[in-house]
């Protein structure tokens, strides 16, 4: 059989590489966040490339408990007390396309607006106008605006494009973003931009690829579930969590 290839990590009997970088000078010389950017591209970040990708960590971490990741790992926690690894993995498969996924499809969104407005030499405005229009046209929901919680503003996104402008990082996709936004305005949307949206401009800004938007998602939300499922462990009895169910089904019948 052929021999799998990676260029990601390497080892021999006294030595491990990541990207080429002794991991015992890592581990004494960078942090956490400059590894997952160093994983992913290949490159150690500069100091304002380590700093947005750990706010966007931090931001994501966790939500609360009735957050579905944490949520689905709660309850598997509750009921299946052997193993925390199950209980993390079910946190991470309830990140989808309605819940931490939506960075991915905001990032497609963006460079969507951007080419087009490169190819018809059109403002940002203009361009983040047009797809609005498009998406409100066609009934379809634009990732990265609104949140359920936060209907007036996401306070994670002031902080990060603030940490991106002082920096000078925030370039195209900062700017789709907030037209967007302006452009649900003036059709009578109030719809902030969230933390996908958030997130989905600034790694665009940086250079990632769209999937990148939900794998940095399920990196910081897993150090939440983490901290959910040792709380329901710790604070909480076995089977503690019992969802009620109102049963509205056909009433007791006989098969004669």
């Amino acid at each position: 059989m052929d021999p799998w290839r990676s260029a990601i990590a390497n080892s021999d009997q006294t030595n491990l590489w990541i990207r080429g970088y002794d991991i015992t000078a890592l581990m004494q010389r960078t942090t956490f966040a400059d590894v997952v950017f160093l994983l992913h591209q290949s490159r150690l970040p500069s100091q304002n490339e380590r700093k947005l990708i750990d706010a966007i960590l931090i931001a994501v971490a966790d939500h609360g408990a009735g957050a579905p990741s944490c949520a689905a790992a709660r309850l598997v926690a509750s009921g299946n007390r052997e193993s925390l690894s199950a209980a993390v993995a079910a946190g991470v498969l309830a990140i989808g396309d309605e819940h931490g996924g939506a960075g991915a499809d905001c990032m497609e969104v963006i460079d969507l607006g951007t080419k087009l407005a490169a190819s018809e030499s059109i403002s940002i405005q203009d361009a983040a106008a047009r797809v609005f229009d498009n998406f409100r046209s066609a009934q379809k929901r634009l990732p990265g605006l609104g949140h359920r919680v936060h209907k007036e503003r996401d306070p994670r996104t002031e902080v990060l494009f603030t940490l991106a402008r002082e920096s000078g990082l925030a370039r195209d996709g900062v700017a789709f973003m907030e037209a967007l936004e302006r452009t649900a305005a003036t059709r009578g949307k109030v719809l902030p931009i969230n933390i996908d949206g958030a997130l989905a401009a600034i790694l665009y800004d940086l250079g990632f690829p769209s999937a990148f938007g939900k794998l940095l998602f399920i990196i910081g939300r897993v150090a939440g579930l983490t901290a959910e499922i040792a709380e329901e462990h710790s604070r909480e009895k076995a089977m503690r969590i019992k969802i009620p169910i109102i049963y509205d089904g056909p009433p007791p019948r006989s098969l004669t």
